[in-house]
């Protein structure tokens, strides 16, 4: 039980034990920021995995972890009530594309009733500022060259995307009726240390050094834009400095655009350019001097083949944009790894 003294927080950050949550916690706190961390410990991944990152934020004073779940409502208010958080960062979701297929309702109950409790909460309460994550899932079977957040996202093709472009339509709807301040972040394959154990990068080194076959779908013809965490959460940082602001000369292309007229905005935040998943597979057989077993499969359903990431929105709103290799960067997280798990 956490018993540290109740105090009023900068930052409300759900999902707190989670991959991009512990990350951006462990930032702020760094900071000398007041955070208060959120978190289920479902078991949706290894738990220990959670609470060992969770143990690293429990050693800051400025800390302080509620184990709760979104989908409980008056536990929610009860939090703002006592805490009035002044920013909320909201990423605890149920995450997984291929999950989504087989557990439906599971998406339905903490994506789409856990985030309104947490957007009338924020309401409620004053929140400066209410940031959310999203994804790049919901450009669906976008064949643009590269996706911009003004690309028509209106055919997800899996629920876990639907959920999340739920998600942009009803913040929208709060920015517009309560002058909320929104941003939605459609985030683009982020990986590194610290990273979950569902993805592919986490999944190949994993199989890889036990000499376990890797499988490799649409028989490897599938590209990424990938974000390495440490731009991702300096990316969020910079965003959450200022409340959100209509980005009236986006919108310039779009000139009957209600958009404008509200605090609401929407991001990408990935790397411009796009990797192949065979190469990504090459650089960790590098680094790990050793070749994997490749199992190719076909295409799954609800899988996008290719994302690349726009980042001249993302550039005009904080003069920064991901550009850590991926070299570089899968070789940080298996260093990592290897030392995580000796």
């Amino acid at each position: 039980m956490n018993k540290k003294k109740e105090k009023q927080s900068d930052f409300l950050i759900t999902g707190s034990a989670g991959f991009i949550g512990f990350s951006l916690s462990k930032f702020l706190l760094d900071k000398g920021k007041n955070v208060i961390g959120l978190d289920n410990l479902n078991n949706y991944y290894d738990v220990n995995l959670k609470k060992s990152r969770l143990k690293i934020l429990n050693k800051y004073e400025n800390f302080n972890f509620k184990k709760i779940d979104i989908e409980e409502k008056e536990k929610i208010n009860n939090l703002f009530s006592n805490h009035k958080p002044e920013k909320v960062i909201h990423l605890a979701a149920q995450a997984g594309v291929r999950y989504s297929i087989q557990n439906p309702e599971i998406y339905l109950k903490s994506n789409i009733n856990g985030f309104f409790y947490l957007l009338e909460a924020s309401r409620k309460n004053n929140v400066s500022h209410f940031i959310y994550a999203s994804t790049s899932s919901v450009y669906g079977e976008n064949t643009q060259n590269s996706f911009k957040e003004d690309h028509n996202t209106d055919h997800p093709i899996q629920f876990y995307a639907a959920t999340k472009k739920a998600n942009e339509v009803m913040a929208h709807s709060y920015s517009a009726l309560y002058n909320l301040p929104t941003t939605g972040l459609r985030f683009f394959t982020v990986y590194g240390p610290w990273g979950r154990p569902d993805m592919a990068l986490f999944k190949f080194t994993k199989n890889i050094l036990e000499n376990k076959p890797i499988e490799i779908f649409n028989k490897g013809n599938h590209s990424r834009s990938f974000t390495y965490i440490e731009d991702l959460i300096k990316s969020i940082y910079k965003i959450s400095l200022e409340p959100a602001k209509a980005d009236k000369k986006w919108n310039q292309k779009k000139p009957n655009s209600s958009s404008s007229k509200y605090p609401y905005q929407i991001l990408n935040i990935g790397s411009n350019s796009s990797i192949k998943l065979m190469y990504l597979i090459s650089i960790i057989e590098k680094k790990l001097e050793k070749k994997a077993i490749k199992n190719y499969l076909p295409l799954q359903r609800g899988d996008i083949k290719n994302t690349k990431s726009n980042t001249e929105k993302l550039k005009r709103a904080i003069k920064i944009s991901p550009n850590t290799p991926i070299e570089k960067g899968v070789e940080k997280f298996i260093d990592w790894f290897i030392e995580f798990y000796k």
